[in-house]
């Protein structure tokens, strides 16, 4: 490998693997450093099935040449553009072809360190070798952005975990979880929890849990008009955010801010309905306190009418979500945090994903208070992908040209 590249990409989800197809086809010289797909891989439970449509579960090539729908045809998967849940072992296995298919030269290793230099950054990896960037995309998804809330930090570790960290819950088998949250990973988890044999309780602080509805199939005409079919759901505002990232990037802050926290509120998907009806659920209570005792995790609760509760229970786990903070992400060289001016503990982006740091950008979740919340989702990575390659293509053909024009004459003779 070189030890120097015109774009280094830290990190190979849906975002790292779709811009690393997109440079291929530009031509432009990068290098990819990830585990393939680690995250869906190494913290979604087995049997869990996505909220996304088929054709909203892809990876973007340039030319989608390799979709999900063509993946599954070519497997005997069960595939439907809509209508048919997503296995999250089928989605993984799509992408892991789409990786050797699109970025055969993927770098199987961890950054320790990003830093900054004079004429772009460092990265030193996990084997104990590094090189050099001119420039760096960041595309390391929801890993580090796990979010516990503080009322649960006084529980030792053994007791309170993330929901991302597990993927096989056969471990809880006979055993009192509790799983704290309301929304998609929390009704999920604790449906896949009880039909494992688990003996789970689930505690939401909504006075009630909202499952989305299954479309109608075929959509009729006049649901079609006025809820148009987005990647991320249907109406027309979801296709604002799918279809008009750049627009929502213009708009001034206050107004991102309220788009973003008003849309698409905790909700499990439509599958689980009949099969979350099992699951024990205490609605409508805030956790006020926590300790161990005897090694089970007591868990001390307040009602919306303030009658006090108190559980037990043998296991935490906090299906709580994610909040990118990009201070968390611990490969980045105190310099360059330092120069980082953010927003909301996310990065200040131009209309090109690069933040206040030259040369330095992000995509995926840590962008959706710059673009919006389509980029909580994979199927982000097709504007994400299309725009920022095409620019990092403009930036690599130009120093090109600054250096045939300042290099001395024949200092490139022999190169290929």
């Amino acid at each position: 490998m070189p030890n120097r590249t015109n774009v280094a990409i830290i990190g190979a989800g849906p975002y790292g693997l779709s811009l690393a197809a997109h440079l291929r086809a530009e031509g432009v010289e990068h290098r990819i450093v990830g585990d393939p797909m680690q995250f869906w891989l190494g913290h979604m439970p087995r049997g869990m099935l996505l909220k996304s449509d088929g054709f909203a579960s892809t990876l973007y090539d340039p030319r989608a040449e390799f979709t999900l729908q063509r993946y599954c045809e070519g497997n005997k998967i069960e595939y439907a553009d809509l209508g048919t849940p997503v296995r999250v072992e089928d989605f993984c296995a799509y992408g892991l072809a789409f990786q050797r298919r699109f970025a055969p030269h993927l770098e199987n290793e961890r950054v320790t360190l990003l830093q900054r230099t004079r004429s772009g950054f460092t990265l030193q990896l996990s084997n104990g070798t590094g090189f050099a960037a001119q420039c760096v995309v960041i595309a390391t998804g929801l890993s580090s952005f796990e979010y516990v809330p503080p009322q649960l930090a006084s529980l030792p570790r053994e007791l309170i975990s993330h929901s991302s960290a597990h993927v096989n819950l056969q471990q809880f088998k006979d055993r009192d979880v509790a799983v704290i949250g309301g929304g998609a990973s929390a009704t999920e988890l604790a449906t896949l929890l009880h039909e494992q044999g688990c003996r789970v309780r689930m505690v939401a602080r909504r006075p009630s849990i909202e499952l989305h509805t299954r479309l109608e199939l075929p959509r009729p005409l006049a649901q079609r008009i006025r809820r148009p079919i987005s990647t991320v759901g249907p109406g027309w505002k979801s296709r604002f955010f799918t279809d008009l990232p750049h627009i929502f990037h213009g708009l001034p802050k206050l107004v991102q801010s309220r788009l973003v926290k008003g849309f698409l509120g905790p909700a499990g998907g439509w599958f689980l309905r009949g099969r979350f009806d099992q699951v024990p659920l205490m609605a409508g209570c805030q956790i006020i306190g926590a300790e161990a005792s005897s090694g089970r995790a007591i868990l001390r609760l307040k009602s919306a009418n303030g009658n006090e509760h108190r559980i037990e229970a043998d296991h935490v786990i906090a299906a709580t979500g994610y909040r990118p903070d990009v201070r968390r992400l611990a490969f980045l060289g105190a310099g360059i945090v330092s120069q980082l001016k953010l927003s909301n503990s996310a990065p200040r982006l131009s209309s090109h994903f690069e933040s206040s740091v030259p040369g330095l950008f992000f995509v995926g979740p840590a962008a959706v208070d710059s673009f919006g919340p389509v980029f909580r989702f994979a199927c982000g990575a097709k504007y994400a992908a299309g725009r920022l390659s095409n620019h990092l293509a403009r930036l690599s053909r130009l120093t090109k040209r600054e250096m045939s024009a300042t290099a001395p004459e024949g200092a490139f003779s022999g190169l290929q």
